[in-house]
């Protein structure tokens, strides 16, 4: 801590990760190469995305659904974070109304969306282009905690529910952003 006369402040550096380890919550020191901290760095990632996203104009009227979003995957960073031998760490639960309301949105979404017929090409605009590498990230946090479920089965499996409609929502929000900005969509033709 850093003492600023009456206040003190805590210190942003702490040395301990110097020699590629760090610490999960709960105290146990893993090497930053884990896939518990891809697993986490990945929905770190995603989150910068997310907020983002957020702060886009066109997304103005999505704000508190992607505050919201935000929070959840805070709170599946720390599930991921946690020390899974702790088993009575305090952690936010993820429950099974955070995918119902992401259902809720796609649906709310796609009814103003043209039928999809071919697959879309991610670009056409800088900010439909961010929206699809926010879901190619969830898509790779969602890759690291299925990898992190098969070494530990005691890790919440609604996590991975979430983050599968997450990935949804983010790739119909790109095809509403893109609609709102008068962006044509870029479809894909196979060359046969």
């Amino acid at each position: 801590m850093l003492d600023i006369g009456k206040q003190s402040i805590m210190k942003i550096y702490t040395k301990t990760g110097d020699q590629g380890e760090t610490s999960l919550f709960g105290g146990k020191r893993v090497s930053k190469a884990d896939i518990r901290l891809e697993a986490y760095g990945s929905a770190d990632e995603l989150n910068a995305y997310i907020g983002w996203l957020c702060d886009m104009e066109v997304n103005h009227v999505h704000e508190p659904v992607l505050r919201s979003i935000q929070d959840r995957i805070f709170t599946i960073g720390a599930e991921l974070a946690a020390d899974p031998s702790k088993k009575s760490l305090k952690k936010p639960p993820l429950q099974e109304v955070d995918v119902e309301i992401l259902e809720k949105e796609i649906d709310s979404l796609q009814i103003q969306l043209p039928p999809l017929t071919k697959f879309i090409l991610p670009g056409g605009h800088r900010d439909v282009s961010i929206a699809h590498v926010a879901r190619t990230v969830c898509r790779r946090c969602e890759r690291h905690v299925v990898h992190l479920l098969g070494e530990e089965k005691d890790l919440h499996p609604l996590i991975i529910t979430y983050l599968n409609r997450l990935s949804d929502y983010l790739f119909v929000l790109s095809r509403w952003m893109a609609k709102e900005m008068g962006v044509r969509e870029i479809f894909w033709n196979p060359k046969y």
